[in-house]
């Protein structure tokens, strides 16, 4: 039998003679060849690896960043997320199409509120000329509609807008989101009056979703705040009547 014994002796070389060696565990087993479809596996697991790594990293960084990083990482990758990020800056501009508190009457309504359209919030303040809170609070809707130029801010007079409406409920807020109404801030009482701040009716606005505030906490002044600034009011009144 011819085992393909030559003079030059090759471990690697596929022989009966090798098997033979093999299976006795006089010569170490065959190296295992690396196909093609292995080598494309590797390549396609690195890449993989690759794109998840550089994805966490470009999550975080602005347009100019990208820009800068383009000659030292995967082109195709950071072409893929500046163009993502384009995307959502454009859906973002987009949705800011509004950015001041609108006129409108009793025709108007149906158009600007229950139509107002998918994902859109809408605030609208009944208010009449001549009670103060009610000019005070179109001056803090005109701040916060330029800050959150994604929400429709809306005014109309009462009575304009609903006939026979009480001057005793203004002035009044309602919050609407995609026709629906959410909430509804009825009469001075809801807003604490003339000493209300822009920050104080943002957050108010915040808790019910119609803006998306940075603010962390309440900024409204704590019951214990407003009866000490009560107190000291009425020391200094008192002081003031010892002088006399």
């Amino acid at each position: 039998m011819d085992y393909g014994i030559s003079n030059e002796f090759d471990p690697n070389a596929d022989t009966e003679w090798n098997d033979i060696l093999r299976s006795k565990g006089i010569i170490p087993p065959k190296e295992k060849e690396i196909s093609e479809e292995d080598v494309i596996n590797v390549l396609e697991q690195t890449i993989d690896e690759k794109t998840q790594c550089n994805a966490k990293k470009l999550e975080v960084l602005s347009l100019d960043e990208l820009d800068e990083l383009e000659d030292e990482e995967d082109e195709k990758v950071i072409l893929e997320y500046r163009r993502k990020r384009i995307a959502e800056m454009k859906a973002e501009a987009a949705k800011a199409r509004y950015g001041d508190v609108r006129e409108i009457s009793a025709e108007d309504y149906v158009l600007h509120v229950n139509k107002a359209g998918e994902g859109v919030w809408v605030i609208l303040h009944l208010y009449k000329q001549g009670i103060p809170l009610c000019t005070l609070l179109n001056q803090h809707l005109s701040l916060l509609a330029a800050k959150f130029p994604a929400t429709k801010f809306l005014k109309s007079i009462s009575t304009t807008c609903i006939p026979n409406y009480p001057d005793s409920n203004l002035p009044t807020i309602f919050v609407y989101f995609e026709g629906d109404l959410k909430r509804q801030f009825v009469g001075p009482h809801e807003f604490r009056g003339m000493n209300i701040t822009v920050d104080e009716l943002e957050w108010i606005l915040g808790q019910v979703g119609a803006v998306k505030t940075t603010l962390q906490e309440d900024p409204r002044p704590k019951v214990k705040d407003v009866l000490f600034s009560k107190l000291k009011s009425n020391d200094d009144d008192l002081s003031d009547d010892n002088d006399w």
